[in-house]
């Protein structure tokens, strides 16, 4: 109770209320709101921490949807990636087979980036959830980015694809009645001559000395000049990133410059440069990079077809330029 002061009226014997200053009064209310203020507030704090405000149940909420958005945002990055490695499935076993075109390799476009990329996500309450969406997207981008690029190989390839047909290496070097022995793969392998562990670039083929050479598709001769290793051979380059070698023979038929058919004679089965007997050596490279000759020979193909094109072959003779 507030404390009042009074004072005796002898007129009225008795005793009156003294009014207090209008600035004590004002503090006086003021006093009482502020103790109101604060009480409110200390009720409002001790309610809010035991039970859920309205606004509480607000943020609760928006933060349930926005986790459910999240996870819904790397559900629709999933199947877009996915989608994405059906498409490159496709185009390395299908499309790409089709052009016998090798698998398109990016270097370093499947290194993820480091996690000092993702840092300034860090002290964020949902870091972990943005971290994984953009590691999605940036992984999806990889794989967009690695399509696009194969799909327009693939319609250069297209434009020319009937001169890319008679050019990719597709016809034994010999007759196949005329190998002898095992054919030597491709890798590594032990070397006949060094006797250690080496990588072989090509396969060998063993026959008689003399038999003769084919070119496996449709090129230009761009070098005939013997090498120590190889002994005497040629080299054609088809275009389309293909170029293939034929080496260790006894005898070369063609000249650098000179355009040549697929199944025309180029040269003979020998064993100069470095040889342990009759073979021919066969290399087969795309973009600078050697691979396995032996996918590239056609399975299907009868003794007839085979020399059909030998034939073919013979009726047909580029001149140097």
């Amino acid at each position: 109770m507030a404390y009042r002061q009074y004072r005796f009226n002898p007129q009225t014997f008795t005793y009156e209320v003294i009014a207090a200053p209008f600035k004590i009064r004002f503090y006086r209310v003021l006093r009482k709101i502020l103790i109101g203020f604060i009480l409110a507030s200390i009720v409002n704090l001790l309610f809010s921490y035991f039970f859920y405000t309205p606004k509480m149940y607000r943020i609760a909420r928006d933060n349930r949807e926005l986790v459910f958005q999240y996870n819904l945002l790397q559900d629709k990055i999933a199947a877009g990636t996915r989608k994405l490695s059906e498409i490159k499935h496709r185009d390395n076993n299908v499309y790409r087979s089709l052009f016998a075109a090798d698998t398109l390799n990016v270097p370093g476009l499947y290194d993820p980036y480091p996690d000092s990329h993702y840092a300034r996500l860090d002290g964020d309450p949902y870091a972990r959830l943005m971290t994984d969406a953009w590691r999605g997207i940036d992984g999806m981008a990889r794989l967009l980015y690695l399509e696009s690029l194969s799909l327009d190989d693939m319609q250069l390839l297209a434009r020319d694809k009937e001169a890319m047909a008679l050019a990719i290496p597709a016809i034994w070097p010999l007759d196949r009645n005329k190998l002898r022995g095992n054919i030597g793969r491709f890798g590594m392998r032990l070397h006949p001559i060094l006797k250690r562990y080496i990588g072989h670039e090509g396969i060998d083929l063993g026959s008689t000395t003399g038999v003769p050479v084919y070119a496996t598709g449709n090129g230009i001769v761009t070098t005939d000049r013997a090498v120590a290793g190889y002994g005497k051979q040629v080299l054609l380059d088809h275009g389309f990133g293909y170029k293939t070698r034929y080496a260790h023979l006894s005898k070369v038929l063609v000249a650098p410059g000179q355009q040549v058919k697929r199944g025309e004679i180029i040269g003979e089965v020998g064993s100069t440069g470095r040889s342990t007997g009759p073979h021919l050596h066969y290399e087969v490279i795309y973009r600078g990079r050697h691979v396995d000759p032996m996918n590239y020979f056609r399975r299907d193909m009868s003794e007839e077809e085979f020399t059909r094109i030998i034939e073919s072959a013979k009726a047909t003779t580029y001149e140097a330029d």
